[in-house]
């Protein structure tokens, strides 16, 4: 017995409409009969059209020249007129995958009998469906203008040549591939020197272990410290932790500086009046290996009240009965510490000490406020104590290597997008109730 829609219509080739839309938006919903949606298409392609066409002419012509005449053609401007045009685009293309997509649906229906819906109806299914993406799409624009622009402006500059010799307008810039990446990894200067890779390496090396010794010392002391208070033998906690917590509630810069005036080399505290004692007198602020040991003193201090916090919390909420169980079978102190206590305080803040590392690598105020960085160290263009974050500024700020500070804040950004992505995905099995 045949099953066919009496109404439908098998003239009605979704094909035509999905062309039709292509060729101009609106015309597909036309052949659909749907006038209304249509004439809107047709109105906002053709505004889109009239009003952003001459700027986005100047923007793609501007993002693969960035410009023609020196002195009067700013490539800067014209770069970001470029990725603004590219990101009208991509918005305008995808009003059209709308548009193209819409127009095959309403031709299907029409070929399969169902009845079209009217302009009321219509109205309100765009309106229940569609009510999220009335509210996201401010926002959405909103991003991409404040954050995705930036970040695409750059990427950009970091395959031209902007230097402190090469600024526009007096001079054009140009794009120069990965140039900037190679001089940070391939020797490229004469005799095997090459100042911007050696620079790089020791950079790089000082920053991969600023991060992992000085945020690992925060986390140590902060659990060992929570250990000791949670002890039940340990009397008048209240006062403890209160003291403990204390360098957590002075505003870091504030004690960043103050450090900095005790490990001053000829007034500061610690060598006038501690180590005078023994006869001593280190180099803190003059030798790049004394002030890396002061920096890691002063983030530990820095860092670990709020590990102690966090891991005072969570050893208070486990249970006294496991340990109880783990008496009986025998357990001694190490094994319950491997067996429950480690566990269960990873189980709960893995994520949270992630960030730690994520946020040492990036921390730019110790190292700014310190010593800028400092000391100076020959044959190179960053100092002593600068982590990749703080060479960038100086890059930016101080010599005006724009488009080499523009190509090491990408490998930043890879690095500890790759670090976060990759120890997340690790730190899985501590989500697991049944692995603990």
């Amino acid at each position: 017995m045949s099953t066919a829609n009496p109404t439908a219509k098998k003239s009605h080739n979704p094909k035509t409409a999905v062309i039709l839309s292509i060729l101009l938006a609106g015309l597909g919903q036309l052949y659909n009969r749907r006038y209304v949606k249509g004439i809107l298409f047709i109105i906002l392609e053709i505004s889109f059209i009239l009003t952003l066409g001459r700027f986005l002419n100047l923007g793609l012509w501007g993002l693969t020249t960035l410009g023609t005449i020196e002195g009067t053609d700013h490539s800067v401007v014209l770069l970001i007129y470029g990725l603004v045009s590219l990101i009208l685009i991509a918005f305008f293309v995808t009003l059209y995958i709308v548009n193209v997509k819409d127009a095959k649906r309403d031709a299907l229906r029409i070929q399969n009998g169902e009845r079209a819906p009217t302009f009321r109806e219509a109205a309100g299914n765009v309106w229940d469906k569609g009510f999220p993406y009335f509210f996201v799409t401010p926002g959405l624009i909103m991003l991409a203008f404040i954050v995705i622009l930036p970040l695409m402006f750059t990427v950009a500059l970091a395959f031209t040549d902007y230097s402190q010799y090469n600024q526009p307008p007096r001079a054009l810039l140009s794009w120069i591939g990965f140039d900037n990446f190679a001089r940070l990894f391939f020797e490229t200067g004469g005799a095997g020197n090459n100042i911007w890779q050696d620079t790089f390496i020791s950079v790089f090396t000082w920053t991969i272990v600023w991060t992992v010794v000085a945020t690992t010392l925060q986390i140590a002391l902060g659990l060992f410290l929570a250990l000791i208070v949670n002890d039940p033998r340990i009397k008048f906690k209240r006062l403890i932790r209160t003291i403990l917590i204390l360098p957590w509630a002075v505003p870091a810069f504030v004690t960043i500086l103050v450090f900095a005036a005790m490990f001053n080399d000829r007034f500061g505290a610690i060598n006038t009046d501690i180590l005078a004692v023994f006869d001593l007198s280190i180099p803190w602020l003059q030798d790049p290996f004394y002030t890396r040991i002061a920096l890691i003193m002063i983030q530990t201090w820095l860092g670990f009240p709020f590990v102690f916090a966090l891991f005072t919390g969570i050893l208070q909420s486990i249970s006294k009965e496991w340990y109880e169980a783990a008496e009986v079978d025998g357990a001694n102190r190490m094994q319950k510490f491997k067996s429950i206590t480690l566990p269960h305080v990873l189980y709960a803040t893995a994520p949270l000490l992630i960030m730690q590392y994520a946020g040492n690598f990036n921390n730019f105020n110790i190292i700014y406020l310190f010593n800028e960085g400092g000391p100076a160290v020959r044959g190179q263009n960053a100092g002593g104590t600068d982590i990749l974050i703080s060479w960038v500024y100086d890059l930016t700020f101080t010599l005006n290597q724009y488009s080499m500070a523009a190509a090491i804040t990408i490998i930043l950004g890879l690095i500890v997008t790759g670090f976060a992505f990759f120890q997340f995905r690790k730190t899985r099995s501590f989500k697991e109730e049944g692995n603990l």
